[in-house]
């Protein structure tokens, strides 16, 4: 596991960057303060979800605002010779890797680059990561994010599309509300009321009766 160095860092253009919301920043300043050894960072979602306590979901929100705005890069690095994701990492826009003379890094990033760009669009495994990350940015309970792409991406017999690609039209947006609404009427309580038949009204009554007596 990387060790952050003992400062970070957050230049104004990023400080000052309305897009961002306060704890996108925090976290820029954390890549920062991994990637000024090795040029580079390689922590997980997960990693950065426990360091500050919330889910990955929002740190997947919080990174795709980062890569969105320019401020970082997001590459993918593919196991050898297959198209499975082997690691994520992160760069900084204008400066690490790509300043950073390390010869096997810049020989993994050669290697891999030529894959990332031919196959980002036909590896539903990157397709998949894409959708995840949109979704996530929509504000939503992180209980209906989940459920919604678990769903949506479930892959077709030939692992070639996922569901929200068999669609003849698609707009996630509406389909998120659309979802977000049924699952509040799914989640709902269940009334264990049971309606009464005219016998067991006429018999409830007999012996309500019969206590009067």
């Amino acid at each position: 596991m990387q060790k952050p160095n003992y400062y970070a860092i957050i230049p104004a253009k990023v400080r000052y960057a309305k897009e961002l919301t306060p704890n996108a920043k925090l976290l820029y300043a954390e890549i920062t303060a991994l990637a000024q050894k090795d040029g580079f960072c390689w922590a997980s979602n997960k990693y950065f979800s426990e360091l500050y306590n919330v889910s990955t979901v929002t740190i997947s929100r919080w990174i795709s605002s980062l890569v969105d705005n320019s401020f970082i890069i997001r590459k993918i690095v593919y196991k050898k010779g297959t198209k499975e994701i082997d690691k994520r990492y992160l760069q900084l826009s204008q400066e690490g890797i790509n300043n950073n003379d390390n010869a096997p890094i810049n020989k993994i990033v050669k290697d891999n680059n030529t894959s990332i760009n031919n196959t980002s669009i036909n590896n539903i495994s990157i397709r998949e990561l894409k959708f995840i990350n949109d979704v996530s940015l929509f504000d939503y309970d992180k209980n209906i994010l989940d459920s919604f792409t678990d769903y949506w991406t479930e892959p077709n017999k030939s692992k070639t599309k996922m569901k929200f690609e068999l669609c003849q039209t698609w707009e996630t947006k509406r389909r998120l509300k659309t979802w977000a609404n049924n699952q509040k009427k799914w989640d709902k309580p269940k009334s264990n009321k049971k309606t009464m038949s005219k016998l067991d009204a006429q018999i409830n009554a007999w012996q309500e009766a019969k206590k009067l007596i």
